[in-house]
């Protein structure tokens, strides 16, 4: 099978994409001419219209269908690979029993002003995502949720105060990059407040982040959307009890 692949619409190799856009302009022919321009700027050709909706007062959401002729590249995609084993329930509880002869502590939040805890709720609380219940459920694990709009130095307080072996941060509002602000400001919080021999594992979580940004935010792991707690809970038995 060739790594050059080409996008997929009607056909095979058609190269057809399917486009969504909002444009600071009120819905009228105008408009519409240049959802369509802006489309062939971004190498659509031919470019159609095929949805046009007012959004409130100036501006208009647009989808638009055309092909490109841009080609990807498979063997030069670069993502983060899953680097440790996936295990039951069962198996964190009697490596972290064995392992460290107590429970490992987990203090999860969303910080700042971040009010989304579907996110963190799925990875912590007991009920979980999809079927798989969330780290509540492990009899080994200690967890503190937080909850919404934490303060970075509330976050390092119960940190310390729970003594964390492990900090679980979600973040969903993105606008203006405050994902990546706030992780900064943590993460730069936790160096000035503990030795790296006594700092937890620092783990963020959330949709807009890109999973090979972990060293440059300052955390040990970043995971993106569609993680389940079991693939959490098996990351922080891999990096923090020892065989």
């Amino acid at each position: 099978m060739s790594d050059i692949v080409r996008p997929y619409g009607d056909t095979t190799g058609d190269g057809m994409v399917q486009l969504s856009f909002t444009l600071p302009i009120a819905h009228d022919k105008r408009a519409e001419g240049a959802a369509l321009q802006l489309a062939g700027k971004m190498g659509m050709d031919p470019a159609m219209l095929v949805h046009a909706k007012q959004m409130g007062d100036g501006f208009t959401f647009f989808v638009v269908y055309g092909r490109v002729n841009h080609l990807v590249d498979t063997s030069k995609v670069e993502v983060v690979e899953r680097d440790f084993p996936l295990l039951s329930a069962k198996e964190v509880n009697a490596l972290v029993k064995r392992g460290l002869r107590r429970k490992l502590s987990v203090v999860g939040a969303c910080i700042g002003t971040d009010a989304h805890t579907v996110g963190i709720d799925a990875i912590l609380n007991v009920k979980g995502i999809a079927g798989e219940k969330g780290l509540e459920y492990y009899r080994e694990l200690k967890v503190t949720n937080l909850g919404a709009q934490v303060t970075v130095p509330e976050l390092v307080a119960a940190a310390q105060r729970e003594r964390a072996d492990a900090v679980l941060v979600s973040q969903v509002v993105t606008q203006r990059d405050a994902h990546l602000h706030n992780t900064r400001e943590m993460s730069a919080a936790f160096r000035e407040a503990l030795p790296a021999d006594k700092r937890p594992l620092l783990v963020v979580g959330g949709p807009r982040f890109d999973e090979s940004m972990a060293g440059e935010l300052g955390v040990d792991r970043i995971f993106g959307r569609g993680t389940t707690p079991g693939e959490v809970a098996s990351y922080l038995v891999h990096e923090l009890v020892q065989p």
